[in-house]
């Protein structure tokens, strides 16, 4: 229903959004000038200006980036607008020159810009966090979520930033779902896989699946047993609402996303976990917090956020509570709670909410 409404709506207000910057852009002084000769010519090239500025995004990209693009360009160019507004006011100008639209058009690029900076490059964040259990100490453990291979992150990207993640010399590692995307092509799947699996790890890597990977659409040229028989062809292991021990002392919790219908409650899976153990619970979606508690894991990593993505999305996440947490580290009761704003993001390939990283967890006693 409300993708329904979403597809509904959308169209509209991109039409009202090209008008209202078409109509400010034939203030312009060079398509007045034009719009003397022919009015015509002038309102056509008005109306080309932010048709101009977006359209390359949906050849190279996609439409939701369009949409996205445009919305910036839009709520930038009211604002200094009103800000040109209250400036000439104040100074009781009768200045006739319009350049609102220009500095709206500048900003527009360099906060896009900025966006398309930080959701293209993978940072490294570090965590560190104390136990009084029995552990190999340290363990270093490194965290990837939400690469939604594709249009952002790239098979071929992804293989870099493993790179990047090996210098690390992670004990282990976790996919905490949202591997793939609807529109990955397999070619990038694959290629991610091999860069997974090459990965050099004293306990392995392992894989929980996230609201994605299954394919809400037939887009895909793979099917979700194709990409599981990638996944374990490489040495990884998918945790279905399962439990794995490591030579280590730490115990792996793998939960379904919370979008399968089998999926177990925390409390029935953590029953067969040893309790002497440190026990790591991976869950895609930080939207259990309460249930987490009570069933007591050591500690939960999640992904899902994004960390807020595309900025205000995260302070309205919190507002609502949409999720438990948007992004970062708590602890609640005696559970570490950690959630990574992803390697990558879904569809849109600016982040200016947040930045894209991989986590490194450093655990001792």
């Amino acid at each position: 229903m409300f993708w329904r409404i979403a597809f509904t709506i959308i169209p509209f207000l991109i039409t009202l959004m090209v008008i209202y910057l078409g109509v400010r852009a034939h203030k312009f002084s060079w398509v007045q000038s034009i719009g003397e000769k022919s009015k015509l010519l002038g309102w056509l090239l008005a109306f080309l200006v932010p048709v101009v500025l977006v359209a390359p995004f949906y050849f190279f990209m996609n439409t939701v980036t369009v949409t996205v693009v445009l919305l910036h360009l839009f709520l930038f160019w009211i604002v200094f607008d009103l800000c040109g507004f209250i400036i000439n006011k104040l100074r009781k100008s009768t200045e006739i020159k319009y350049y609102a639209g220009y500095v709206a058009i500048i900003f527009t690029i360099i906060y896009l810009s900025v966006g398309w900076y930080n959701a293209h490059h993978i940072r490294e964040t570090h965590y560190e966090v104390a136990t009084s259990k029995d552990i190999e100490s340290p363990v270093r453990i490194a965290a990837i979520a939400d690469s939604h291979l594709g249009k952002t992150l790239s098979g071929k990207n992804f293989a870099k930033a493993m790179e990047n993640l090996q210098q690390a010399n992670p004990d282990l590692v976790v996919v905490v779902g949202d591997y793939v995307d609807d529109e990955t092509p397999k070619e990038d799947m694959l290629m991610a896989c091999k860069a997974l699996g090459d990965l050099e790890t004293k306990y392995g890597v392992y894989f929980v699946y996230g609201n994605h990977d299954n394919g809400y659409y037939n887009y895909r040229d793979f099917d979700s047993a194709e990409l599981a028989k990638a996944i374990e062809s490489k040495g990884i292991t998918i945790l279905r609402d399962e439990c794995v021990e490591l030579p280590c002392g730490i115990t792996l919790v793998g939960r379904l996303d919370r979008t399968f219908a089998s999926r177990k409650s925390a409390s029935v899976i953590m029953e067969g976990v040893d309790r002497t153990s440190y026990s790591i619970m991976l869950d895609h979606q930080p939207n259990d917090y309460d249930n987490e508690t009570l069933a007591a894991p050591d500690m939960v990593i999640s992904g899902h956020t994004h960390g807020g993505h595309m900025f205000p999305a995260g302070i309205l996440g919190r507002l609502m509570k949409v999720n438990d947490k948007v992004y970062g580290h708590e602890k609640r009761e005696s559970t570490d709670f950690i959630v990574t704003s992803g390697v990558s993001g879904w569809a849109v390939p600016f982040k200016t909410g947040t930045f894209s990283e991989y986590v490194i967890i450093d655990i001792s006693r």
